[in-house]
């Protein structure tokens, strides 16, 4: 399924597929999503972080809001938690803030630590309830990071077996240490 595209933007895959909780029109509907074909750009051409970027209308937004169902989870006033429609694995569970941020970096401190709060108490259900004791908890922040939904969402992901959740390619390469203490010095200096 491709999304429609509109005003110069670019058609995008869209992974939502119907499911016995999901309609096709359901799906259809929260999937009318356009990307511009040079997102982040300024009048002046300069990139715009994506935290200063105005928040688009979501699947998820649609999911808090009730029109579009899922399988709870978990509910408060800063969360929402529920199952994946495509889980990697059984248990897979999507934990979301209510408040609109598209990535971490622009999500607020008080959403931020009520995510935080509610993670670790979810990560104990998904391993009670499946027996499965290894599980990767996953965000991602942008499309070159592989975010597909523009909305902050971690993934509570179980590893039963090699075969089955989340497979992971990771490049490592040796950190040069000169210029990884001179990183670490901006980074403090940054967080001031």
């Amino acid at each position: 399924m491709r999304t429609p595209h509109a005003r110069g933007g670019r058609d995008v895959p869209i992974r939502n597929t119907p499911s016995a909780h999901h309609t096709p029109a359901q799906c259809r509907a929260a999937a009318r999503v356009s990307i511009p074909e040079r997102p982040g750009l300024s009048d002046n051409g300069h990139r715009t972080p994506l935290s200063e970027r105005p928040m688009a209308e979501t699947i998820f937004s649609k999911i808090i809001r009730g029109e579009i169902p899922c399988h709870k989870v978990y509910e408060d006033e800063r969360v929402l938690a529920f199952l994946d429609i495509n889980p990697l694995s059984t248990g897979h569970t999507l934990i979301i803030p209510k408040e609109p941020a598209a990535t971490l970096d622009a999500l607020s401190e008080d959403s931020a630590a009520a995510l935080g709060r509610v993670l670790p108490r979810i990560c104990r259900a998904v391993i009670d309830v499946t027996g499965v004791h290894e599980y990767n908890v996953l965000e991602n922040n942008g499309a070159g990071a592989h975010q597909a939904i523009a909305h902050v969402h971690f993934h509570i992901i179980p590893k039963p077996n090699g075969a089955t959740g989340l497979g992971i390619h990771w490049p490592m390469q040796p950190i040069d240490q000169g210029a990884a203490a001179n990183l670490a010095a901006q980074l403090r200096a940054a967080l001031s």
